[in-house]
């Protein structure tokens, strides 16, 4: 049985190609922002950051790649290189002896706390200086409605 497919009206191309061009260009500058400034891409920042948050700076790997939306092959890389610049420490997980856990040092808190202004100027710069008070609540609530949709089991 074959299945129509649902072709985007024009207003719907329109919008579709703008989200998807707007949403590139914001992450693309934000990365090359971070890269620039701090010496990292986005993704390590994200990383540091949910450690950042979690109790004693400390989460297994598992839970950091779900938090920074990586796959754990992704993620191990990227912790090896956080490791490397000491930033982040690997430790066996007491109760699992298979698990691993991620340990932002201090001096990975600090690399996050050095880059952190920069980014957040940068995201007010690009993101919300360009939108109304009311546009922004509406891209609130689209980007949680499309979240919710997309990553409910």
């Amino acid at each position: 049985m074959a299945v129509m497919t649902r072709w985007l009206d024009p207003d719907e191309q329109r919008t579709w190609r703008a989200f998807l061009t707007a949403s590139r260009a914001l992450m693309e500058t934000l990365d090359r922002e971070l890269q620039r400034d701090a010496g990292m891409p986005h993704a390590y920042y994200e990383i540091l950051v949910r450690l950042s948050e979690a109790p004693e700076r400390r989460l297994r790997m598992s839970e950091l790649a779900e938090a920074s939306g990586s796959s754990r092959s992704r993620l191990s890389h990227a912790v090896a290189r956080l490791e490397a610049a000491g930033w982040v420490r690997r430790e066996d997980c007491p109760t699992d002896r298979r698990g691993q856990i991620a340990l932002l040092t201090d001096d990975g808190f600090a690399a996050l706390a050095a880059a952190a202004p920069g980014h957040v100027e940068g995201v007010r710069r690009h993101l919300f200086d360009a939108l109304s008070p009311a546009q922004v609540d509406q891209l609130r609530r689209i980007s949680e409605a499309l979240a919710d949709r997309l990553t409910r089991p």
